[in-house]
């Protein structure tokens, strides 16, 4: 067979509103405690898989962008690698989105957690806009932080050089938010720093459901979510992220409301169950259905 499978998708509702979750595509990381867990022994984080019947020696991960349709408004949420992507097999959220029936042009808004680029790899297109009709939402800080010629220089330097490719352009059409700034009606945006300085959670509530995206401020159902306080190699600032991890996941679980995280197993949305050292992590199955 030689034919090329469609990007995986997983359609739900909420309320009134559509959900429709694309896998952009998956990568495999040697080493899973090189990432996370690196202030513990690797032998601590290779018990810690073994006890949940994953590999000790590798990780997938996984990026799922998604798409809101309320009826009014198309709102992709993070975009993937983009052609960026594409020669590692990733990248697959343009070709998703089109499966699932819409096109770039009836996406009306776009709104990033983060501007790392597995989620604004998808803004450009062959150096044009890929949603020509959006308007873009993302943190204030978090566009001030990458924007700084402070950057050069730095670790944070090849971000910086992608953000100004990628979403500088998109300036003049941005909404740049605060903690607690609306997307459209229905969806606001919480702050959620660590992971980055201005990394953002956005809460959808529709007929009186919810669904928290929380972008990376998890990123692994294991050893993010069962040990909150091991610190990834990914977060800017550690010890932030830690607590962050802590805030968001407490209220989750404390309200009982599922969540879509851009690094959880595909379909990427589930829920968590407060425990002694963390979270324990139940995927999503037939609730949104009844």
């Amino acid at each position: 067979m030689t034919a090329v499978l469609p990007p995986d998708m997983h359609r739900f509702k909420l309320g009134s509103c559509t959900i429709t979750v694309v896998r952009d595509g998956a990568s495999v990381m040697d080493n899973p405690w090189e990432t996370f867990g690196s202030n513990q022994a690797p032998d601590t984080v290779r018990k810690l898989l073994e006890q949940n019947f994953l590999p000790t020696e590798k990780l997938v991960n996984s990026y799922a962008p998604a798409i809101i349709d309320t009826g009014s408004d198309v709102i992709v949420v993070d975009t993937g690698f983009g052609a960026a992507g594409r020669v590692r097999g990733l990248g697959r959220f343009r070709e998703g989105l089109k499966a699932a029936g819409y096109t770039p042009e009836q996406v009306t808004v776009v709104a990033l957690t983060h501007l790392h680029g597995d989620h604004i790899g998808g803004l450009m297109e062959e150096g044009a806009p890929a949603f020509p009709n959006a308007r873009y939402v993302t943190g204030e800080i978090e566009y001030a932080f990458w924007t700084d010629k402070a950057r050069e220089g730095t670790p944070a330097e090849g971000g910086h050089r992608t953000v100004l490719a990628n979403v500088v352009p998109f300036a003049g059409k941005m909404t740049f938010l605060k903690d607690g700034g609306q997307i459209v009606s229905g969806m606001t945006a919480m702050l959620a720093p660590g992971h980055t300085p201005g990394h953002l959670v956005f809460h959808l509530e529709s007929d009186g459901k919810q669904l928290v995206m929380t972008g990376d401020t998890a990123n692994h159902y294991i050893l993010s979510l069962g040990r909150p306080d091991w610190e990834v190699r990914f977060d800017t600032d550690k010890a932030q992220a830690a607590k962050t991890r802590r805030r968001i996941f407490d209220m989750i679980a404390a309200d009982r409301i599922p969540f879509l995280g851009f690094h959880m197993p595909f379909p990427a949305v589930g829920f968590v169950e407060k425990q002694a050292e963390g979270f324990r992590y139940i995927p999503k199955a037939y609730q949104f259905e009844l």
